[in-house]
This record gives C-alpha cells, structure tokens and sequence, in this order.
C-alpha cells in the first residue's frame, strides 16, 4: 500500500531550501549538526546534502512524510551528480530520516528510536521549589490594580445577573456587545450575534473543533506551532499537517500553505497571524488575504487566534496589519479566537469566538454538550474593563511591562550566550531561539536541574522536530531573566561538554 503523504516537495523548492539553509549556519559551524547535535567543520558534497536534509526535517520545515523528488530531478535542481543524491539518500535511509519505496519514491520520516517529547500535561506544574525560576509561562501577573477595580465594579453589576438563571451559553449580552464594538473600533463590523463568550481561547478553539471536524479529519497547523492547540487537537483524533514558519519574523510560507491547502484539502486550519507563539512573527497584509484566498479557494474553515493581537511593542511604521477576519467579509472562511489572558490576566479565564451569526448559533447549540457558558462574574469583570477605559489601561501598562522585560531577556541572551541565533519580535509573549547547535531538549533537561525550567523546541513541533530551539518568554523582570540566561548558558555548557546525566523529565505544563 503506498504511504499517505503529508505533502509533495517539487526539487526546486527542496533547492531553495537547502541553499536558505546553507546560507544561514550557525556560528562557526556549516550548520550542519551531526545527528548528536555537535558541529562538523568540513564534509563531503553528500553528506552535506544529507545533513541539510535531516536538518530541513529535525527543525520543521521539512514535515513527516512528505514526498520527496526523484533523486535524477533533485541532482539537476542542485547542479551535483545523480551519485551525490544516491549517496546522500542511502544515508539518510540507513539513519531513518527518509523511507523508501520501488514505484512510490521517497518520503521524509523520523528515526524510531529518536526520542520525541512527552504528549501529555501534567496538571500542575512543579512547585515547592522557591529557587525554581520557570520560564514555562507565556503569561504574567494582573496589571496595576486593575484586577481588583473589575471585580468590585463586576460585584456591584452582579445583582441584577444574579435573580436570573445564569445560565448564558452565548455569554453575557452585555460583553458580547462590548466584544462586538471592539471589533467594530478595529475595522471588522461585528454584531452582538457573531460573539459566543468562551471559558478561554481553548474553550473556543475546542468547541469550533467539535464542530468542524470530527476524529479523522485533517487541520493545517503552523510549524512550530502553540503546544496546547497541538496537543488538543492530536487528543481530538485529528491529522495534523504541519506547515513550515517561513524564515525569520516575516510570518507564513505562502507557497507552503496553498500547497498544504490543496494537496491535503483539511478541514480545518489554525494559525496565528498577530505575534506567533512561540515564534513572535508578525504576518503582514498581503499574506493574510492570500491565506484567505487559499482558505475559500479549499473549502477550509481558518481558525485565526488572537490572543496576542494587543500586544504590539514596536508599531509597525505603516500601521497595525489589518485583523484577518476583515479580508473575510461574507465570514465563509475566517472564525476568530480571542482571549483575556495574554493582555490581562490568564487567572480570567474568559476567551471569546466571533464568526458569522448562523456559525455562533451552531456552536451555541452544540455548548450543551461541553461546558453550558462560562462564569458568570469573570464575564462581568471584563465587560467592566471593556465598557470603559480599563481595557486601554490595562494594554497599556501589559506593554510597558513586556517591552522591558524583552529587552532585558534580549541583552542577558547576547551577553551569555552569543553563539544563540534569534530575531527580536516587534510584539507578542515569546522568543524563538536556536540553540547553538545544540540539543534544546538536553539543555531543557539540565536546566531544570540547575533551577530554570525551559520548554524545549520539540513541544512546538511534530514528531521531534526543532530539537535545536528553546522558547523563551518575556515574563521575567530583568534581574530575574539575567539570573534565568545565566543558568542556561551553565546547562549549555553542561551539554557541550558531555557533562549530562541522568535526570528527570522537565515537567510538561506550559502556558
């Protein structure tokens, strides 16, 4: 039986790749790590072409099971002999990165005994350790005194919710008004009826799965991608599709996506346009209205997340990109995920959906058999923040907050640890660093033993990949974050030298 392909990689395309990568290596190195994770100084022409390969699948922009081009068409894109690809090929096959078959060619895969990151979540995270400085958190404390001033004013709204049955499953039609004119203000005319009020943005992406797309099916997913969003939906039986960040901080591969979206035809797609986690790219206009473009042309419902869309540090000097959910007009292909967890406070656990009004009643109908509605008071809080300037202040103070501790993580990184490749994001929660050649995964796992706890590259990916890649988030105030850089430079140069034993597994949680 022939394998199911995720996708089909044409030999130009692969050759753009490989010379991107070849162009970009690592500091001193070819950046081409051996399978150990430690630099290679020189090599020949196959083994080079071989390492780019496994290196184009280890960080993600190459997926699992993607078919490769005929090794004759791959030595004419690349201007080597046909020996060199052979070559290159039987390596990687006797290593387990690709898999081969007379009649159907070769495809991309994973060795089976490379260790993969755990898939579960623990339901708490470690405590009890006051020196622990965990860095598993893309969240922070409520601004000012912001959190007390909406719950007080919530309590004195309370009343007249309170002598109804307080069941909304649709939310509050106070909030869903509030949330609807803030869309408005943004330049996406929005109706209280395109709201539904979630228990969080997972509330709302597990309910818009529920309705969409049944165990079985395929959803398109950045790569790397939100480590919750990827666990939810492998747990909801679904088939990812991984598809490939484009370089640096400029968003999305668009010729990636309208091959993902047509080759594969998913059901759903989930994307973060506004400040990726964990990433940080910031997608521009025009690649939004084509991802729209490809979504309609394909028949997939694109599940754009907005929870850090507030979180701008550095305008842009044209302005704002416009929200994805405005290039969507009739609101045939775009379902809008917010939340006030990233702006405000992740102990607020209300998330919202908005999509076109036939689409919210089908998720409102289809909430009986999840959680009814969310909390009734935390719905109140934040109606009080948006209904007034609380909302505005808190954004404001949230930027201030982030900005200085990224620029405080920023310098501690440069002055640590030099050799860590990294583009600072203009917004967002979290920076994407590579690891100097080395092993996120072990560094992760030292660390912890040295009193940081790090989420490791590979949490973000599909079958192992980005093991070369820590997420850091801006959490930290800057006296903390250098201590935090500090001791993971002590655990790179742990994992540089050999010097790793035995230890537990970092734990799982992450926000």
């Amino acid at each position: 039986m022939a394998p199911v392909w995720t996708s089909t990689i044409g030999a130009p395309r692969l050759a753009r790749m490989l010379s991107a990568r070849s162009a970009d290596p690592e500091p001193g190195t070819t950046g081409l790590p051996e399978p150990t994770g430690r630099p290679r100084r020189t090599e020949p022409a196959y083994r080079s072409l071989a390492d780019g390969i496994r290196m184009l699948v280890a960080e993600g922009r190459l997926p699992t099971a993607a078919r490769l081009p005929a090794e004759r068409e791959l030595a004419a894109a690349l201007s080597v002999s046909r020996t060199t690809v052979a070559a290159a090929f039987q390596r990687l096959r006797a290593e387990g990165w690709i898999a081969s078959r007379r009649g159907s060619g070769s495809w991309t895969t994973v060795p089976a005994g490379r260790p993969l990151p755990s898939r579960g979540l623990d339901p708490l995270p470690p405590d009890g350790d006051p020196g622990l400085i965990d860095l598993g958190y893309a969240a922070l404390p409520a601004p000012g005194d912001l959190l007390v001033r909406a719950f007080t004013g919530a309590l004195d709204a309370l009343p007249p919710a309170a002598r109804t049955h307080g069941d909304f499953p649709a939310g509050l039609p106070a909030l869903r008004e509030a949330l609807a004119d803030r869309y408005t203000a943004r330049g996406v005319p929005t109706m209280p009826e395109q709201i539904m009020v979630t228990t969080g943005a997972m509330g709302g992406l597990a309910a818009v799965r529920r309705l969409f797309a049944p165990a079985g099916e395929r959803i398109a997913v950045e790569h790397p991608s939100y480590a919750n969003v990827l666990q939810l939906m492998r747990q909801s039986g679904l088939r990812l599709v991984p598809v490939a960040m484009g370089e640096g901080l400029a968003g999305w591969d668009l010729p990636a996506w309208r091959a993902a979206l047509r080759d594969s035809a998913p059901r759903l797609a989930y994307v973060v346009a506004d400040y990726h986690n964990p990433t940080g790219a910031l997608a521009p206009d025009e690649s939004r209205r084509q991802l729209v473009a490809a979504s309609r042309s394909s028949g997939t419902v694109l599940i754009v997340d907005e929870t850090m869309a507030d979180l701008c540090l550095d305008p842009p000097p044209d302005g704002p990109p416009l929200p994805v959910a405005a290039l969507d007009p009739g609101g045939a292909a775009v379902v809008t995920v917010g939340s006030a967890s990233k702006t405000f406070w992740a102990g607020l656990r209300i998330g919202w959906v908005r999509a076109a009004p036939e689409l919210i009643r089908r998720l409102v109908a289809g909430r009986a058999h999840a959680d009814l509605g969310s909390p009734v008071l935390e719905q109140l809080a934040l109606t009080w923040l948006l209904s007034g300037d609380g909302w505005d202040e808190a954004v404001r103070l949230r930027r201030d907050e982030v900005r200085t501790n990224r620029d405080a993580l920023v310098r501690a990184l440069r002055a640590h640890l030099p050799d860590w490749r990294f583009e600072v994001p203009s917004g967002g929660l979290t920076l994407w660093t590579r690891t100097g050649g080395l092993s996120g995964s072990r560094i992760a796992e030292t660390g912890e033993r040295l009193g940081v706890r790090v989420p490791s590259g590979p949490r973000f990916g599909i079958d192992g990949a980005f093991d070369g890649h820590l997420r850091l988030p801006f959490t930290l105030p800057p006296a903390v974050a250098g201590e935090a850089v500090s001791r993971l430079a002590a655990a790179a140069r742990m994992v540089a030298e050999g010097r790793v034993g035995t230890v537990g597994a970092p734990g799982d949680y992450i926000a």
